[in-house]
Order: C-alpha cells, then sequence, then structure tokens
C-alpha cells in the first residue's frame, strides 16, 4: 500500500537527518568504505607529497568521512571530492557525491556547475595518471589513446551517477506530487462528507417542519371547527334539540374529514409501494420527497384544496358561529396547484386562529387577482367580551402563523401579520401567480 504525504512525513524514525535507521546505516557504511579507500589511498599521496604516512591516512580518513553528510549538505560532499581529486583519492565519494546531489532538490544550474567541475578535475587527473602509466612502462597505449582514455575514463566515473541521480530524483519528486495529490484529494473528499452530512441534516429538518406543517394545516383546521361545534352543542343541546342534531352532524362530517385527509397523510408517510410485510429503513429525506410527490399528485388529480373551495371553507366557519364575508377583486383564473393550495392554507389556518383567539369575532376574508399575483387578506374586528364559542377553549401551538409565512416565502412572496389599529388582527399575503 502506498503512503499519503502526511503519513510519510509522519514515519520519519531515523536518527538527526535521516528519515529511517535503513538509511543511516547506508550512508554509515559507504562513509566507512570511503575512509578505507581514501586512508588507502592517502599512503600513495604521502610518497608522492613527501610528508609522513600517517598524516596521509589521517587526511584521506577526514576526507573520506565527510560521505557521512551527503544527504544534508550534497553539495560541500562534491567540492571536498572535487578538492582531493587532485590527490588521486575519493573515487567512490565523487561518485555518491554526483548522485545524491542530482537526486536532491537543488536548482539544475548549480547541479551542472558541480558535474561540470567534477568531470574537469577527473578528466585532468586521468589524463595525468594514464600519462604517466605509459612513461613507466604499465600501459602499452600508443600517445594518440591518451586523451581518449582519460575522456571515457572521466565520462564513465560522472555521467553515470549523475543520469541516474536525476532519474532518482525526478521519480522522488514525482511521487512526492502524488503523494500531496493524494492528501489534498483526501481532504476534499472529508470536506465534501461533512457537506454532504451538513446537507442531508439541513434536508432532515426542512422535511420535518414540512411534515409537521402538513399536519398541521390538514388537522387543525377541521379539529378546530369540531371542537367549537361541540362546545355549541353543548350548550344547545336541551334548549333547542334540532340546532344539537345539526351541530352533531357537522361535528362527524368535520371528524371524518379530518381522519380522511390524516389516513391519506400517513399513507404517504408509509414506506413500500408493494405488499408484504417487509419494513425498510427509509431516510426522513427521502420521505420528505415522498411527501412532496404525493402532494403534487393530488394537486394535479384536484384532491388537494384550491381556491375553488374557499366558499366551502368560509361556509364551514359560518356554520360554526362566526361571521364571515368573502370578498374577489378582479377575474378568476386558475393557477399552479401550489400556488392555489398555499393560498387555500392560509385562508385557512388564519379563520382557525380567529376561532382560537377571537371566537364570535366578524372577519372579512379578500380576495384579490392581480396581473402577476394574487393577494389575501383575513382580517377579524375585536371579539366580544362574551361568546358561546369562546368556551371551547382551544390550545394554540403558536406555529399557524410560522408554517403561513414559510409556505408563502417558499414560493417569493410576502406575508405579514399583526394587530389592528381596532384591537382586531390582520394576515395578508402576497403570492407570484408564476
Amino acid at each position: 500500500m502506498t503512503t499519503t504525504g502526511e503519513d510519510h512525513a509522519a514515519a520519519r524514525t531515523g536518527p538527526w537527518w535521516w528519515a529511517r535507521w535503513r538509511t543511516a546505516l547506508l550512508d554509515v557504511g559507504l562513509a566507512f568504505v570511503s575512509v578505507l579507500e581514501c586512508a588507502r589511498e592517502g599512503i600513495d599521496f604521502a610518497g608522492d607529497a613527501g610528508i609522513p604516512t600517517a598524516a596521509g591516512v589521517v587526511f584521506g580518513a577526514f576526507a573520506g568521512a565527510a560521505l557521512l553528510v551527503r544527504r544534508k549538505w550534497p553539495i560541500a560532499v562534491v567540492l571536498v571530492s572535487i578538492a582531493i581529486t587532485p590527490a588521486q583519492m575519493g573515487y567512490l565519494m565523487g561518485i555518491v557525491g554526483l548522485y545524491t546531489l542530482a537526486a536532491s532538490e537543488l536548482p539544475r544550474r548549480i547541479i551542472g556547475s558541480l558535474a561540470g567541475m567534477s568531470f574537469v578535475g577527473m578528466l585532468i587527473v586521468m589524463f595525468v595518471r594514464v600519462r604517466q602509466s605509459m612513461e613507466t612502462g604499465e600501459s602499452d597505449l600508443g600517445s594518440w589513446s591518451v586523451p581518449f582514455a582519460a575522456i571515457a575514463i572521466s565520462i564513465g566515473l560522472t555521467a553515470p551517477p549523475l543520469l541516474l541521480g536525476l532519474y532518482v530524483g525526478a521519480r522522488r519528486r514525482l511521487m512526492e506530487s502524488l503523494r500531496e495529490r493524494a492528501d489534498s484529494l483526501e481532504r476534499e473528499l472529508q470536506l465534501l462528507a461533512e457537506r454532504a452530512e451538513e446537507r442531508a441534516q439541513w434536508a432532515r429538518n426542512e422535511e420535518r417542519t414540512r411534515i409537521a406543517r402538513e399536519m398541521h394545516d390538514v388537522v387543525a383546521h377541521r379539529v378546530s371547527l369540531m371542537v367549537v361545534h361541540a362546545a355549541a352543542l353543548q350548550a344547545v343541546a336541551r334548549k333547542d334539540p334540532e340546532k344539537a342534531v345539526k351541530n352533531a352532524a357537522l361535528v362527524g362530517d368535520m371528524g371524518r374529514q379530518a381522519l380522511t385527509e390524516l389516513r391519506e397523510m400517513l399513507g404517504v408517510l408509509r414506506s413500500g409501494d408493494g405488499g408484504g410485510v417487509r419494513q425498510v429503513a427509509v431516510p426522513l429525506a427521502a420521505v420528505g420527497v415522498a411527501a412532496a410527490a404525493a402532494a403534487s399528485r393530488a394537486v394535479e388529480e384536484s384532491d388537494g384544496p384550491c381556491l375553488s373551495e374557499l366558499e366551502e371553507l368560509i361556509g364551514q366557519s359560518a356554520a360554526a358561529g362566526m361571521v364571515v364575508d368573502l370578498t374577489v377583486d378582479g377575474d378568476v383564473r386558475p393557477y399552479a396547484g401550489e400556488v392555489e393550495q398555499t393560498a387555500y392554507r392560509v385562508v385557512q389556518e388564519a379563520l382557525t386562529n380567529v376561532h382560537k383567539h377571537a371566537a364570535g369575532a366578524k372577519t372579512h376574508v379578500r380576495l384579490a387577482h392581480r396581473g402577476s399575483e394574487i393577494a389575501m387578506q383575513v382580517e377579524n374586528e375585536p371579539p366580544p367580551e362574551v361568546s358561546v364559542a369562546s368556551s371551547a377553549r382551544l390550545p394554540s401551538g403558536g406555529n399557524g402563523l410560522v408554517g403561513m409565512k414559510e409556505r408563502v416565502v417558499a414560493l417569493g412572496g410576502v406575508f405579514v401579520s399583526g394587530p389592528t389599529d381596532a384591537g382586531g388582527f390582520r394576515v395578508s399575503a402576497v403570492i407570484p401567480a408564476a
């Protein structure tokens, strides 16, 4: 398996400047061999220079030990090898130093300059050594072959380590680049995963809100009317049996309608289309999508509420004892199903709030069809001090106005609500037609 750049950096376990103990042992071994070589060649250098043999050996040993720092200071190693080239020692150090220099991250002009200096120094030394060998009779080559032999040996000692180092350095840089890209990709994938989780959480919250709003709009209005009719039924049960029977029938109708709509909503939330008892865990976001799709299909099939049902809605409120009138301005025309459903829900929730908080108050519902938008307003007057419906004591969760605003704003509309100067309450909304 490959490791990323962060793991590679964390894997440094060697001493000092070495990344691993293995590389440290390799450099120590090379330095030891170089010390032996230079010490051996220091004996010949001491004889040629006329200095004590021990001095030549010590000088060669110190020079050869420079190979120990080849990874940290490759330029110093190459300069030392160039400096001791005239003494005809340090061939291993020169080869390894050139390889390390070429494989390093140094600029190419520095690598080329030092490689050229090493080649020139090696060429001069080789030329002198080959010529001396011919003069002493150690070699029987002709004088014409001296330059060729010096050039060939010099190229053989400098070109292979230089080219190999360039190749290894390029490959190392490629691997580092791949590690960095892997790190970057890993960070991007982690960031994408975090963002996906955030979006999933946001989607779940949105779908919870959507489902809660749908349940509230479907059930709250009809249950509120049922409670109002039940309170009125309790008040007139003995005084007016005929009105009590009528109110009881209305309560039954409202209950059946509420159960029907609740059953449809719960049917949307059930997972699985086929038969059987198989249970599959469905994410909440998928449930919300299914609910939205089902709602859209319901609107398209005219199963959902629309503006043509406003008169029936207002009639139900009137039957519950509310004095309410409807005013329609402009030419009536069809709208998108979501627009009509939202407009209907706004009026429905506003009437429900009147039942809850201002029972018995006269209410005005205004609907305006404009060129590019539809506007609606539900305004109630101050409630009377004593009302039969007020004994219903309807609870309030405080989510009605929030749900209306969310619906209108989601379609790009404007929603405003608040008390009036006369002591009543007004709910206004404008929804784009498209």
